[in-house]
């Protein structure tokens, strides 16, 4: 408790003096300097707005003439100096747009098919007379056109009789479906079996004939053999007429190039 007493009073100690110091004190006049006899006194002279035009220095005493003013007395200005101005900040450069690479056209190739050739041997000796003259090549077999059935045979025998001995001797090695050809140019042979399609036909030979009968794969309906193409790539026509006519095809048909990527 007497802490906490003694901290208030001196708080208002303190406040009472910061009050006096702000409170507005009157200052002791000045007592009346008094002039020493032969020495002039100064007079403060009034304003020049309200004073009495002041008469010329030439005709006042030494101790009298008036004593120059700071404005008199101050140096006359000098002019101020033209500032010259800042440089202007140069502005940055603009960017050059990089030069863009036109892209060369490539030359449209041209491209064309050559053909038939029976056998691939014949269109592999094609393709190696065109070496130099096409830009790419290869060759395409093209299978025939399918028979619309298959047949499994035994060719014709001499005699009736021989036919029923060979009929009566694949009875025996297991194979029940079969006849012998009575007439025709065919008289006389014994069929195996008809197929529609040729997988079976070929099982059914490959099975015979491994039983030891000399037997035949025949086709009804005219099966187109297969062929073969050679199909090529030339920077111009000049270059398909060069390749068409070293090749000795027959015939010369239209390819999309896409193809013969």
């Amino acid at each position: 408790m007497l802490t906490r007493f003694l901290i208030v009073i001196l708080a208002i100690l303190n406040l009472g003096v910061a009050l006096w110091w702000m409170l507005p004190r009157a200052e002791p006049a000045g007592e009346p300097v008094r002039a020493e006899p032969g020495v002039a006194s100064l007079e403060v002279l009034p304003s020049p707005t309200a004073a009495a035009p002041v008469p010329p220095a030439a005709t006042l005493a030494p101790e009298q003439a008036p004593a120059p003013t700071a404005a008199a007395v101050q140096p006359k200005a000098e002019p101020a100096k033209p500032v010259a101005p800042a440089a202007a900040e140069p502005k940055p450069a603009e960017p050059v747009p990089a030069a863009v690479a036109v892209p060369t056209p490539a030359v449209a190739e041209q491209c064309a098919s050559f053909g038939p050739f029976a056998a691939q041997a014949q269109a592999q000796a094609a393709l190696s007379a065109l070496a130099g003259a096409v830009v790419r090549s290869r060759l395409r077999e093209l299978p025939g056109k399918p028979a619309s059935s298959y047949r499994v045979f035994i060719p014709p025998a001499a005699s009736r009789e021989e036919a029923q001995a060979t009929a009566k001797r694949i009875v025996e090695a297991g194979f029940n479906d079969y006849f012998i050809v009575s007439q025709g140019e065919e008289a006389n042979a014994v069929a195996l079996g008809q197929y529609r399609n040729r997988e079976g036909a070929e099982r059914r030979l490959a099975a015979l004939t491994a039983a030891g009968f000399p037997a035949k794969l025949g086709s009804n309906g005219g099966e187109g053999a297969a062929v073969w193409w050679l199909d090529v790539a030339s920077k111009d026509a000049a270059g398909l007429a060069t390749a068409k006519q070293r090749s000795a095809a027959a015939q010369q048909q239209s390819l999309d190039c896409t193809r013969l990527r």
